[in-house]
């Protein structure tokens, strides 16, 4: 695929998402970050300020998503609206990479999880680097499936997401770095 017919939806946050949005500049690919009035974010490239009937339209239950997560999430407009743009990039994206940690429920931890099971729901190629198992893994539609070097995920559909924790180590970038590389040096 060329990286110039091809798009990255993130939200530009510190951590794995401006490591996406890092990688998508470097490798000609257009970058879309969602964000709303307020929020500080890392990347300036492609920022796509949501407005308020905007994040609406992103809106989910938090007790819905705290049932489906396993966990209790506040009620700050904060991580409302946070969990309002990771719909709208989730939304945007037809295949789905994260990084952060997969837990022992198949959710991924934090803000972030929200992500990932949405993907889910919306039956959307889903791809999580664990950064605790130094690993990718692909949601097979019921469970996680570790993937091999000889076997690791490349991006192949030119509308893509990119979002993950903010605690970003070293090999979360390298798995980001090398997901670019694959996908885009070898056009």
């Amino acid at each position: 695929m060329k990286s110039s017919d091809s798009i990255l939806f993130s939200g530009g946050a510190h951590g794995a998402e401006a490591a996406f949005g890092a990688c998508a500049e470097r490798h000609g690919v257009e970058e879309v970050n969602f964000t709303f009035d307020g929020h500080k974010i890392a990347r300036e490239r492609g920022v796509r300020m949501l407005n308020h009937e905007e994040l609406l339209a992103g809106d989910v239950s938090l007790e819905y998503v705290s049932r489906l997560m396993h966990r209790r999430y506040t009620e700050s407009p904060t991580l409302r609206r946070v969990l309002q743009v990771l719909w709208y990039q989730v939304n945007s994206g037809q295949e789905i990479y994260v990084v952060g940690t997969i837990q022992d429920d198949d959710t991924v931890r934090g803000g972030t999880g929200w992500g990932a099971e949405f993907a889910k729901l919306c039956n959307k190629s889903l791809h999580v680097f664990d950064q605790d198992k130094d690993c990718w893994y692909r949601w097979t539609g019921s469970s996680w499936h570790a993937l091999t070097a000889s076997d690791p995920p490349i991006i192949t559909h030119a509308h893509c997401t990119g979002t993950g924790t903010r605690t970003l180590r070293e090999n979360g970038q390298a798995a980001i770095d090398a997901l670019f590389v694959r996908s885009f040096d070898a056009a």
